[in-house]
């Protein structure tokens, strides 16, 4: 069996960028999800799921599991009629990374999940309720990351799924988690498969405001989605010549810039990244 303590899962989950999903009623894909080399695969109970096919979801997930398996699982929202039964069918499986709780808005709905399963909970904010309760959600016990769910965001608020209109939520979700101590937020998915600009363009609007992740949809997006997280030559080298020419500890210039306290921590926070 794979299981790990909740403090193991907590680091695995904590240092992860890319996060796949997998539709829970298809389980000839989960093995192939899990090669496709994605820090975490997510199966999924909600969205991708058929209302007539949750059941065999379940006990696909169960015995995937149970048999040597790892994952995240995503959970239908406390509002579900399929919530608790998503949550009975996780009850003491060794390979269950974590949960990630669909539509989470409320401290108590997170807490009670956590409580219920005894790992670390991903709760995907999607709503105008769950971005005002964000500082509250990263807060709670058990929380590893926060996750967000833009498109489910964008139809609660009535606004278009760009980047201009998401900001907003995107900073908000980025500063609960700097607050409670948490990485960065994982951001949501892009729908565009075809298209490797796209999601070059979400991946590095993403890093600029500091989210740390990416729900991905199709195996294909994974490699892009690691290769733009990853610290690039350019700025390891940057990174290494700050250090170097600071050894002193004192202000000094870098390249016709002046290097100080907060661009010294930022060269260490790359040079961390790549280790």
């Amino acid at each position: 069996m794979t299981g790990l303590t909740a403090p193991e899962a907590s680091d695995v989950l904590r240092s992860a960028v890319s996060f796949l999903f997998v539709p829970g009623d298809r389980p000839e894909r989960f093995a192939k999800a899990a090669a496709a080399g994605a820090d975490i695969v997510v199966v999924d109970l909600e969205d991708a799921v058929a209302e007539e096919r949750r059941d065999s979801a379940r006990e696909a997930i169960a015995a995937y599991l149970a048999a040597g398996g790892r994952a995240c699982v995503r959970v239908n929202a406390v509002t579900s009629p399929h919530h608790h039964r998503d949550l009975d069918a996780l009850t003491d499986l060794p390979g269950l990374l974590a949960v990630m709780l669909a539509k989470a808005d409320t401290r108590s709905s997170v807490a009670s999940v956590a409580s219920l399963t005894d790992v670390p909970v991903i709760p995907l904010i999607e709503s105008a309720e769950g971005v005002a309760h964000a500082y509250e959600l990263a807060a709670t016990a058990g929380v590893a990351r926060l996750a967000f769910g833009h498109l489910d965001y964008a139809h609660d608020i009535g606004a278009e799924p760009t980047w201009s209109a998401m900001l907003h939520a995107r900073s908000t979700l980025v500063h609960a988690s700097r607050l409670a101590g948490l990485p960065g937020p994982v951001d949501g998915v892009t729908t565009a498969l075809d298209d490797e600009l796209v999601l070059a363009d979400d991946l590095k609007r993403a890093q600029e405001v500091g989210l740390a992740g990416k729900l991905l949809i199709h195996p294909c997006q994974v490699a892009q989605t690691y290769a733009a997280f990853r610290p690039s030559a350019e700025a390891v080298s940057w990174a290494r010549s700050v250090l170097a020419a600071a050894g002193g500890g004192e202000a000094v210039r870098v390249d016709g810039h002046m290097v100080d306290a907060p661009v010294l921590a930022r060269a260490e926070a790359i040079l961390r990244r790549i280790e």
